[in-house]
């Protein structure tokens, strides 16, 4: 393996979103205390507790894998769309990279930012009396896992997209309205009757709930259903993405 060609990928990818770090990190953090501010505090002061815990606890979650996630896939997709719209990747793909080194680079550049994105939302969580691990196992398991799946999926997005508009969809059609209807803010018993079946539907119910179970101990999926989803469904995600690199899909032209 090409250790150091693909820590040089990694390095320049995170080089990348430091020199956009407003974009890339302040803002995420700002917004996810602004989350934690308004729907945390003030809000939950009149909810009360929630889910065996206060209303603080149980919003971080929800705010933290929403931004873990978002950030992945951002990084991931922004970085191979950019180097496909300005032929740098071209480049790296008459450097001595195999594919899977070239996969790894990207995706570990986005876990990272992910990563950080998290741990300084934990800090604010921290600020706010809110951040507590009940389950390190399941913390550290939908994390790493969550990260890797979004990255992978950034990179499919990344491939497909011919245009600055495209990048946009996935964020704006399927992760910002399916985390808000995924528990972010609710239990499945503050919602009517109708429409909590269609809460099982939803892949990122079992992400916040199972991150919320590892935080705070208490959730209302099955997590052996929702970590075996995740580990397919990333699984999928890396094998089409390994098939349509060696096809050369949109990267040779």
């Amino acid at each position: 393996m090409n250790v150091i060609g693909t820590a040089t990928l990694v390095r320049r990818e995170l080089d990348r979103s430091q020199r956009v770090a407003v974009q890339a990190i302040i803002t995420p953090w700002l917004s996810a205390g602004l989350f934690m501010l308004v729907f945390g505090k003030i809000v939950g002061a009149r909810i009360g507790d929630i889910g065996g815990a206060s209303y603080v606890e149980f919003v971080l979650p929800g705010v933290l894998m929403m931004n873990l996630l978002s950030a992945a896939f951002m990084q991931s997709c922004s970085a191979l769309y950019f180097q496909r719209f300005l032929k740098n990747i071209e480049e790296v793909l008459i450097a001595p990279f195999s594919y899977d080194e070239m996969i790894l680079a990207f995706v570990f550049s986005g876990m990272m930012r992910g990563f950080i994105i998290a741990a300084g939302i934990l800090g604010i969580g921290l600020l706010f009396g809110a951040t507590g691990v009940a389950h390190p196992l399941w913390f550290v398991f939908f994390l790493v896992v969550v990260a890797l799946l979004f990255s992978l999926l950034g990179l499919l997005v990344g491939l497909w997209a011919n245009g600055f508009e495209q990048l946009s969809l996935f964020p704006t059609f399927l992760i910002t309205p399916l985390t808000f209807l995924g528990g972010m803010f609710n239990t499945p018993e503050m919602l009517p009757p109708a429409v909590r079946p269609l809460l099982a539907l939803n892949p990122f119910w079992y992400m916040i709930d199972g991150l919320r179970y590892a935080m705070i101990g208490t959730g209302d999926s099955n997590h052996l259903v929702g970590a075996a989803f995740l580990i397919i469904l990333a699984a999928a995600s890396f094998l089409l993405v390994r098939q349509l690199f060696a096809r050369g899909w949109r990267l040779r032209t």
